[in-house]
C-alpha cells in the first residue's frame, strides 16, 4: 500500500481499519474505525481533505479526490462505496449505498438513508434527499427507500464489509 504525507501533512486512521496492499492513501485524509480500503483505490487528499466517518468501505477501483480550495470530500458513518465508483469533492451522510461505477460530483449532498445505484451519474450540487434511491444518468429519484432495502442492502453490505476485512487480518 502507498500511504503518503504530503506538504507536512499524513493521512490518520482510526482503529481495526483495513488496507489492501495496493491501495493508495495520500495527504490530507481522516478515517474512523473499522474502515476499509480495497484493492486499487484511490484516496488522495492532496488539493482538499477528505473526510471518512467509522465503518466506510472504499471497495475496488474507487478514486476519492475533492476540488482545489473549494470543494473538500466528506464521508458519513457506515457508507459502502462500490467497485469503481468515483466520489469528487461532495458530502456524504450517514448509512448511504453508492453503487458499482457511480459518480457523485462537486457540492453534491447525499443524505442519510439513500441508495446510489450502479452506474448512476449524480451531477454538481444534486442533493439527494434521505429516504431515496436514485439512478441514471443523470441520476434522478426512482423510488423511495424502504426498511428492507435499509438493512438488506446498506447494513448488510456495510457489515460484510467488516467481516470480509477481518478475513485478511487472520
Amino acid at each position: 500500500m502507498i500511504i503518503k504525507e504530503l506538504r507536512g501533512v499524513k493521512p490518520v486512521f482510526g482503529k481495526d481499519c483495513f488496507f489492501a496492499e495496493n491501495c493508495v492513501i495520500i495527504g490530507d485524509v481522516t478515517m474512523g474505525d473499522q474502515c476499509s480500503i480495497w484493492y486499487n483505490a484511490v484516496i488522495r487528499g492532496d488539493v482538499h481533505y477528505i473526510k471518512l466517518g467509522n465503518k466506510v468501505n472504499v471497495q475496488d477501483g474507487v478514486v476519492i479526490h475533492a476540488t482545489y480550495k473549494k470543494s473538500p470530500t466528506n464521508i458519513g458513518n457506515n457508507v459502502s462505496i462500490a467497485h469503481n465508483a468515483i466520489i469528487h469533492g461532495c458530502t456524504i451522510h450517514d448509512n448511504v449505498l453508492i453503487g458499482m461505477g457511480a459518480i457523485i460530483m462537486d457540492d453534491c449532498v447525499l443524505e442519510s438513508n439513500c441508495i446510489i445505484a450502479a452506474g448512476a451519474v449524480v451531477t454538481k450540487n444534486t442533493i439527494v434527499r434521505s429516504g431515496s434511491v436514485y439512478a441514471g444518468m443523470p441520476a434522478k429519484k426512482i423510488k423511495d427507500i424502504n426498511e428492507e432495502l435499509i438493512s438488506g442492502e446498506i447494513d448488510r453490505i456495510s457489515n460484510n464489509y467488516v467481516k470480509y476485512a477481518s478475513w485478511y487480518k487472520e
